[in-house]
């Protein structure tokens, strides 16, 4: 069954709850012996990186709450399944009985790209630095003290941060992840 011509579809999950969605869409397209119809279900997601405690976590959060990513020929009955699973509600661009609209191919190209790009970098940091901006240190020996960037290294991700030591300033070095904006 080669010759099933399948597209991208989004589907609408409820959020925070896409890992479990995409789980029983998963296991109702088997049980339902409707595997030839769908190839792909994906959630986009990215890694963000945090310190807590003085460790580095990764934690990985959905790119597009709510949305799942379905690559499936919804011929017959595969549309009605993958409705009735609990937590989906409904298909992205669908009328109010009228059939869903596929993404086009280049909309997928870029979102799949982005998502590539993401898991391909180890550190994506989100929050973005300026000279002149009062940060709070929050690792290593000066945890706590506050100071003022002086230099940003976007490639390295590191700062120069200016911290008043026993009323002297003194230079520190640190990285995006040992700082908060204050």
């Amino acid at each position: 069954m080669a010759d099933i011509d399948k597209k991208w579809y989004v589907v609408r999950a409820m959020s925070g709850k896409e890992k479990k969605v995409k789980e029983f869409i998963e296991f109702e397209i088997s049980s339902a012996g409707l595997n030839d119809y769908v190839s792909q279900v994906l959630i986009p997601t990215e890694k963000i990186f945090q310190i807590r405690n003085g460790k580095k976590i990764s934690k990985e959060r959905s790119f597009f709450p709510g949305y799942i990513l379905i690559e499936a020929a919804l011929d017959g009955e595969v549309a009605h399944v993958i409705k009735g699973i609990n937590g989906v509600i409904g298909f992205l661009g669908a009328e109010k009985a009228g059939a869903p609209l596929p993404l086009r191919m280049s909309e997928v190209n870029r979102i799949l790209g982005t998502v590539d790009e993401l898991e391909a970098s180890e550190e994506e940091m989100t929050a973005t630095f300026y000279v002149g901006e009062t940060v709070k240190v929050t690792d290593g020996p000066f945890n706590g003290f506050s100071g003022i960037i002086e230099e940003v290294n976007n490639e390295k991700k590191k700062l120069k941060v200016i911290v008043k030591i026993f009323g002297r300033k003194s230079p520190l070095e640190l990285s995006f992840l040992q700082v908060v904006k204050e």
